[in-house]
């Protein structure tokens, strides 16, 4: 195994990862309610009275978030990367961690970060799911079917 070391961005992730950690918390601190994005998108696909515009709100935020650090953020810390897959097999994937989303009560976000962060034992075993399956999958593609 060897590292990418020129898209390794240690300090990069490292920030995101504390950004993403410091809105879990303020998001549940603020509204009582889990970050977890299925929860959100799923609020809006049966939506309740007074519950609309935040969900709306927030997801309109998670898709500016990347044009705007494209658009401000200094040129060494803009890599764009690459998806060697097709249209079908992204469409195929989210299809099937949506599907998983609803048979884990979660996903990764609500598991992983919140979850883990409040010590529930279902985001443990799911989390630790999560990553087996990950694992599997990247060894099944990169050494079985070459």
């Amino acid at each position: 195994m060897s590292i990418d070391w020129t898209h390794f961005t240690p300090w990069a992730s490292l920030f995101g990862g504390i950004l993403i950690g410091v809105s879990a918390a303020l998001f549940v601190l603020f509204n009582g309610r889990i970050l977890g994005i299925s929860g959100i998108v799923g609020g809006l696909l049966n939506p309740k009275s007074g519950d609309v515009a935040w969900r709306f709100v927030f997801l309109l935020g998670m898709a500016c978030a990347p044009w705007l650090f494209l658009k401000f953020a200094p040129a060494d810390l803009v890599q764009v990367p690459t998806i060697d897959a097709g249209n079908l097999t992204i469409l195929a994937a989210g299809l099937l961690v949506g599907i998983g989303t609803r048979y884990g009560s979660g996903c990764t976000s609500g598991h992983g970060v919140c979850g883990l962060s409040r010590l529930s034992p279902r985001s443990l075993v799911a989390t630790l799911s999560f990553m087996a399956a990950g694992f599997a999958m990247v060894f099944i593609v990169r050494h079985l079917l070459g």
